[in-house]
């Protein structure tokens, strides 16, 4: 499917292979997570450098186009990140606007930024639902009232980056102390590790990390690809027969959580070998063991990859660490079980069984995906739930509803499956 430049997209699309082995290179975008810091970042220094490798992902043109907006309402659409990095952004900046979103968007929690924001001193006002979008920012310079915060650590981490990357510029800089066990500390990591690469320190002791008032260092900046894309070949690669797969941009010291595919999905048959300039994927010829099981706390992303992977292996996977994946894009939880049952696959919670770590809930993948015609799977209006669910075209043609929600993170998902031999065929209704 040779796409015109504005990734137009048909209501549907029919994915389907003709054989499973699996020979190529793909050129994977940008990070998502790191161009969006970058930008912020860049915003924050108020100096220009380069930043080169920035994703195309919606979510980063977003991003850039309201940096760099005079409107006085700014609408980020469905991007999640997006919205939570400027709304710490605009707070600190002193513009008077508002902060809007999608349907969805005004569905997703903001009240623990805000609260924050304000704890500081920010001017910031809600226009509809208490706690949640759209915000209004009153453009004031406020004064900081206070250096300390205290915040639940199981909250998003988007939040605590966002606090985190505005804190260098407080004249008091920013104590933050994290309450209780961290949700996706890769994240907060990268946050810190890129900051450091800009020239801002912090403390991190025990709950507490503590950034001293500092100017980010203008330099050029490279952004590194996209780990949780790579989610999408390690599944193609795992249900493959045979499989060698180059993908370039990906580096094994990686600022991303993500980059621990490369070492689980050992255990659905998948070896990574790390080369000069690109990662080759191999399939295992080892026998697979009786079921998958992982911790998602620190990578919940990859987790609708692998849930739907475990599914077209016939393996059960025991899926912990997924408490904030109900409030993504969409429900994932309950998006994954109904679209699985449409090929006769169970996934569903269970209570966590006696001496797992902080007692989470567990949620398991039972059967094998069996196929009688050709599934649609619906979307929700989710990027990873379409690219998630697409690799099971490996042995079974799909449908997959509304394919153009791939922009907010992918745009060229669809295209690059044709160069890997996927029959990418338009439908419309």
């Amino acid at each position: 499917m040779n796409k015109p430049a504005n990734h137009t997209f048909p209501s549907k699309l029919l994915l389907e292979r003709t054989h499973r082995n699996v020979t190529g290179d793909i050129h994977l975008d940008g990070s998502k997570s790191i161009s969006n810091r970058a930008l912020i970042i860049r915003a924050l220094s108020g100096k220009e450098f380069t930043i080169s490798g920035l994703g195309t992902a919606r979510d980063v043109t977003t991003m850039q186009a309201l940096l760099s907006s005079g409107e006085d309402v700014l609408d980020a659409g469905a991007a999640g990140t997006t919205f939570r990095f400027l709304t710490a952004y605009l707070a600190w900046s002193g513009k008077r606007c508002i902060l809007t979103g999608s349907d969805r968007m005004k569905q997703r929690p903001i009240g623990a930024l805000v609260s924050a924001l304000r704890a500081l001193g920010a001017h910031i006002d809600y226009l509809e639902q208490e706690g949640y979008p759209p915000l209004r920012f009153h453009g004031d310079r406020w004064q900081q009232t206070t250096r300390q915060l205290s915040l639940p650590a199981n909250i998003s981490s988007q939040y605590l980056s966002a606090l985190l990357m505005i804190a260098p510029c407080l004249p008091q800089g920013l104590e933050l102390h994290l309450e209780g066990d961290l949700v996706s500390r890769p994240y907060l990591e990268m946050t810190l590790r890129m900051m450091a690469y800009f020239g801002v320190q912090h403390q991190w002791s025990g709950q507490t990390i503590s950034v001293d008032p500092q100017t980010y260092q203008p330099k050029p900046f490279q952004v590194e690809a996209d780990w949780s894309a790579a989610s999408y070949y390690y599944s193609i690669a795992a249900l493959s027969n045979d499989c060698q797969l180059r993908l370039y941009g990906l580096h094994e010291n990686s600022l991303q959580g993500d980059s621990a595919l490369a070492g689980f999905m050992t255990k659905l048959g998948v070896i990574t070998t790390f080369l000069d300039d690109h990662l080759l994927l191999v399939k295992s010829r080892n026998p697979l063991p009786s079921a998958f099981t992982y911790n998602f706390i620190a990578c919940p992303d990859l987790a609708q990859t692998v849930i739907a992977c475990c599914a077209g292996l016939g393996k059960k996977g025991v899926f912990q660490g997924l408490q904030t994946l109900f409030i993504k894009e969409t429900d994932r939880i309950r998006a994954m079980s109904a679209e699985l049952k449409k090929v006769g696959v169970d996934f569903a919670g269970m209570p966590a069984s006696p001496g797992i770590e902080n007692d989470f809930q567990q949620f398991v993948v039972t059967g094998k995906a069996q196929f009688n015609g050709i599934p649609s799977f619906a979307t929700y209006e989710d990027h990873r739930m379409a690219m998630a669910l697409a690799p099971l075209a490996m042995i079974h043609p799909i449908e997959i509803e509304d394919p153009g929600v791939v922009v907010k993170s992918y745009p060229d998902f669809w295209k690059d499956l044709e160069q890997l031999d996927f029959h990418v065929i338009r439908r419309e209704d």
